[in-house]
């Protein structure tokens, strides 16, 4: 994949990409698919001038703010599954949110940008909102949560932002908070535009029971680090067809979620390795929708599968848990480019809002040309 973005003026601009997650707990199948695969890919097609992935503990804390050390004990875990995934932190800026002061001091400019009544119309703030529970009694923080999200992204002028669909109302904010502020004080922020996950189960992988999305809350997760019984264990108890009660009854394969993760997860050279008589999916699927083929031998072909992605992940995990001071410093390294580069952006947005004092001599001659004239 390639970028050729342009700004107003018509000039190439630099790729620069920014993504991340919260650690609120173990990363899963359904952030590999929806974002981690394709974080290694874009990095390894290289087609990008700088790659940022961040770690969203002050987001985090929106919501898990009675519970900081929950937070606190995930941001290492987070740093290590990304390492195991392939992420090459001398290819890509993997930072902490909160230890960039400039992205809590753009938050706050930016509130000035945003009404309360557009943050509750935000369709993923009004999901979450119910889905955690907040209706009655809503933190500020977390209804501000877009806000947070637009410094993070214009901080780094980050033109390309991989997403999944759920996200791209909160991409939707961030670019209202660009065009307001470039129209009132000038043009600073870059324009960002969103990058989806390849396959529409991709972009949202359901969870064990086949209707909710993957998620650490609902408890219906196969993690990134699971062992090889707990997979098999958890793909034993997946959803599939309800009416498929025995063996020799036609199957349905849409809304199977055995059947949707083989859409994701399943290679042809799949069937060589752990279904030899069958040559692909199509010849799976086609078996299954008439008749005669049962669920336990659909879903131990997918326990086969998964175990192979999810080992190689695993076991790296387990040698970067043995080399803590390896990680701690890739965080840290990272940590201080991300924080110079957001300062630069700072200071461009305090001098275009003109409330750069003592770095801008200029006011000091304003200010004696208007009092002593």
């Amino acid at each position: 994949m390639c970028y050729n973005l342009v700004n107003a003026k018509g000039d190439i601009m630099k790729n620069i990409i920014l993504t991340g997650d919260r650690p609120t707990g173990k990363l899963h199948l359904g952030h590999y698919v929806g974002s981690l695969k394709n974080r290694v890919r874009l990095q390894n097609e290289g087609n990008y001038d700088t790659m940022y992935l961040m770690i969203a503990d002050a987001q985090a804390l929106t919501d898990n703010f009675a519970n900081p050390k929950k937070v606190r004990d995930n941001v290492m875990e987070v740093a290590m599954f990304y390492l195991a995934c392939g992420i090459d932190p001398s290819k890509v800026t993997i930072f902490i949110q909160s230890e960039v002061n400039a992205l809590t001091e753009l938050t706050f400019y930016y509130m000035n940008l945003v009404t309360v009544s557009r943050l509750y119309r935000n369709p993923t703030v009004k999901s979450e909102i119910k889905l955690r529970g907040f209706e009655e009694s809503i933190p500020s923080g977390f209804l501000n949560y877009p806000v947070s999200q637009a410094a993070d992204i214009t901080a780094f002028k980050s033109n390309i932002v991989p997403v999944g669909e759920d996200q791209l109302p909160m991409l939707e904010q961030t670019k209202e908070i660009v065009h307001s502020f470039n129209r009132i004080y000038g043009d600073v922020l870059v324009d960002p535009t969103p990058v989806l996950p390849e396959g529409d189960y991709a972009k949202r992988l359901p969870g064990l029971d086949g209707k909710s999305k993957m998620s650490k809350s609902l408890d219906n997760c196969i993690y990134l680090d699971d062992s090889d019984e707990v997979i098999k264990k958890k793909v034993m108890s997946m959803y599939t067809d309800p009416n498929h009660i025995k063996i020799e009854d036609p199957g349905r394969v849409e809304d199977n979620a055995v059947f949707i993760y083989l859409d994701v997860f399943c290679k042809d050279e799949h069937f060589t390795k752990y279904l030899p008589e069958y040559h692909n999916l199509e010849e799976l699927k086609n078996h299954y929708r008439k008749g005669g083929l049962g669920d336990v031998t659909i879903k131990k072909f997918l326990t086969n599968i998964l175990i192979e992605v999810i080992t190689p992940i695993r076991e790296k995990k387990q040698e970067l848990e043995q080399n803590i001071e390896y990680v701690y410093k890739v965080l840290e390294e990272g940590t201080k480019k991300a924080e110079e580069a957001a300062n630069k952006t700072l200071e461009e947005v305090r001098s275009h809002m003109g409330i750069d004092y003592f770095s801008n001599e200029s006011f000091l001659q304003e200010m004696k040309d208007k009092f002593n004239n």
